[in-house]
């Protein structure tokens, strides 16, 4: 146990981690080391599309419509 790597953490205090880092990881558990991280791939790349140029160019001329439509009295 004594001779097991160490947690590479740094703790509040600012000195190192003492605790023993998880088999496999570089940190202890206390700093997730059990922690496997984000996911493999990007899932959040899907739009929606409220801001595509297509929807954008829609929303601008239907605007510029409600805007004439205003002044014209209707």
């Amino acid at each position: 146990m004594a001779d097991s790597p160490r947690c590479g953490a740094r703790t509040r205090k600012g000195t190192a981690c003492q605790s023993p880092a998880v088999a496999g990881r570089r940190r202890c558990r206390m700093h997730g080391g059990t922690n496997p991280g984000a996911p493999i791939g990007n899932q959040n790349a899907f739009k929606h599309g409220r801001y595509s140029a297509e929807t954008i160019a829609v929303r601008k001329m239907l605007r510029a419509m409600r805007q004439q439509l205003r002044e014209s009295g209707l």
